[in-house]
């Protein structure tokens, strides 16, 4: 469990101190998965441009004269047809990761409402509900998670 969740005083009970740790745990999948998206998705980017560049410049420009002869040279080196297939793996693998991490963001964000719509009950007596400000100060700070409102 992380250390400020652990610290947290007396007002906030251990199911409560779970809930948060989840919710950070989700925060952090998510994160990593759209940084990984957003790499996979530069790496598609170049990978296409590069393809294209280099149709043109090899093919495209020297043999413009017969679609035919173009086709003939492209699919006549393996290489080609590699780097092809390497790139439409790429934009495949692009559209696996933004459907992890719509995933990831939806399961973060309902944990979020959740811990959110809960707040009455985890923070039931009178002591505690005035200092649950204190634990989503610290989230908010911590790990830039609002529990404040329910809106992004």
């Amino acid at each position: 469990m992380e250390s400020a969740i652990l610290l947290l005083d007396d007002n906030t009970d251990q199911a409560t101190k779970q809930m948060l740790q989840h919710v950070v745990e989700r925060k952090r999948k998510y994160e990593a998965l759209k940084k990984k998206h957003i790499m996979t998705m530069w790496a598609t980017i170049i990978s296409s441009g590069s393809l294209f560049a280099y149709l043109y410049a090899a093919i495209i420009i020297p043999y413009s004269y017969s679609f035919f002869t173009m086709f003939s040279v492209f699919v006549d080196q393996f290489t080609h047809m590699l780097f092809l297939l390497m790139t439409v793996g790429l934009y495949g693998y692009m559209g696996i990761m933004k459907k992890k991490v719509d995933k990831a963001e939806l399961e973060y964000h309902t944990m979020r409402k959740e811990i959110i719509h809960k707040s009455k009950e985890l923070w039931k007596p009178e002591m505690k509900w005035k200092d649950r400000h204190k634990v989503f100060e610290m989230m908010k700070k911590n790990y830039d998670i609002n529990l404040y409102h329910e809106s992004k």
